[in-house]
């Protein structure tokens, strides 16, 4: 390989290393504007900026779980801590009553690393070949959901779980399936889920009954 070539090799590593989270930043600090009615790749910046800006105590307690899923996630993202804009992180808090599950979703922004603060979780994600990649982990112990693919928590045990999940992203994004394909406005087509998941448009309708907002 010529000189040429080994440049080209290396500018090719270079930019892969650097598409895999958010874009750099270009400035100590970007604290965002989240009242600014201009609209770009993020937030922009605002000129007055305080500690206020950099600071977040939500994390610090347990969330309520007495819904449907058992399961409450408290996001430390951009739009809770103005001074994340252009750092490329956030966190979550996620908090699983017995038997919660965190349903399959994806994060089409961001690779996510769980960290079990207490109890025990089943966790897995979907490869694009199908492959399912799943593991029981418990307090102290780190599971990773690569970037873009579906994947889930569930507390099987009998106690309370809880755990933080780390982002690099400042807004990661999160797009549950389920909800995705039978809560959308307007709906998707009773045709295209009966035939996708191949079953009768009766089905469909009751499971989308299931997620019509509660009146």
């Amino acid at each position: 390989m010529g000189a040429f070539g080994r440049v080209l090799v290396m500018m090719a590593i270079v930019t892969l290393t650097r598409v895999s989270a958010d874009p750099d930043m270009l400035q100590d600090l970007c604290v965002a504007d989240l009242t600014s009615a201009v609209k770009v790749n993020g937030f922009t910046c605002k000129s007055n900026v305080t500690e206020e800006d950099f600071f977040f105590a939500g994390l610090a307690k347990p969330g309520a779980t007495n819904n449907s899923m058992g399961l409450v996630v408290t996001a430390a993202n951009v739009q809770k801590i103005p001074g994340l804009n252009t750092l490329g992180v956030s966190l979550s808090r996620v908090d699983y009553a017995p038997g919660g599950l965190n349903p399959p979703h994806t994060h089409p922004r961001a690779t996510e690393i769980v960290f079990v603060l207490k109890g025990k979780l089943d966790v897995g994600f979907i490869t694009t070949a199908n492959v399912l990649i799943s593991k029981s982990i418990k307090k102290g112990e780190i599971f990773v959901f690569p970037k873009g693919l579906v994947h889930f928590q569930k507390n099987n045990g009998k106690v309370a779980a809880a755990a933080i999940a780390a982002f690099n992203s400042q807004l990661p994004g999160t797009q549950s399936i389920a909800a995705a394909l039978f809560a959308a406005s307007p709906p998707v087509p009773d045709n295209v889920l009966s035939k996708a998941f191949q079953v009768g448009t009766k089905e469909v309708d009751k499971i989308k009954s299931k997620f019509a907002p509660k009146n």
